[in-house]
């Protein structure tokens, strides 16, 4: 096994730690069964490796949830396990930080305050962040197809405000990503935002 594999399995067991018990939403199938929410992070490490990620860009997309969902206490055995590069890298995709209550601030508050970041950022970073959002968009589009306007209601900010801040999103990061990222990015929210134009105002 290879130094980069064995960082990788270790970052895979350490994120399905942290999001245990957590699902994806709206992957239950007929059975009941959703899937893991680590099925996620594989989704933007895959990306991440696919855009021409490094080892430490990869590393971070299997663990960049964990400060925003499991709280400020990972982040030790995060830079313990891999680094202060990752630990920074997971920090730079987390928009949100839980307190001992389990509180963030205000989803609105958040997301500007994210895309304000994005917009003056540089660096790593922004490869692992638009592969996160590029995962997202891919499962919104799925889902919208098979499951209709419904879709929104999973969200907290719902139909308008997911809109809103995928839309914005893409444009922040325009013209600071690999082509073929940006290109991927543009076409899901492309495809996204057409299937929200059907359903009228």
């Amino acid at each position: 096994m290879t130094s980069f594999e064995s960082r990788f399995e270790a970052a895979l067991c350490l994120a399905a730690q942290a999001h245990r018990g957590q699902s994806r939403k709206g992957t239950a199938n007929a059975s009941g069964l959703a899937l893991p929410y680590i099925t996620h992070p594989v989704a933007v490490a895959t990306l991440v490796q696919r855009h021409g990620g490094d080892a430490e860009q990869i590393i971070a997309a299997l663990l960049h949830d964990v400060l925003e969902d499991g709280g400020a206490h990972w982040a030790e055995p995060i830079a313990a396990g891999f680094g202060p590069e990752v630990l920074a890298l997971v920090r730079f995709c987390t928009d949100g930080v839980p307190d001992a209550a389990g509180h963030k601030a205000p989803w609105r508050e958040r997301k500007e305050a994210y895309l304000a970041h994005l917009a003056r950022a540089t660096g790593p970073g922004l490869l692992v962040s638009a592969c996160d959002k590029l995962a997202n968009l891919q499962a919104i589009h799925l889902d919208r197809l098979e499951c209709g306007a419904v879709v929104w209601s999973r969200f907290s900010a719902g139909r308008a405000g997911t809109l809103w801040y995928y839309g914005a999103l893409v444009e922040t990061f325009a013209g600071r990503l690999p082509a073929a990222l940006e290109q991927a990015l543009r076409r899901e929210w492309a495809a996204v935002e057409a299937l929200a134009d059907e359903e009228g105002p």
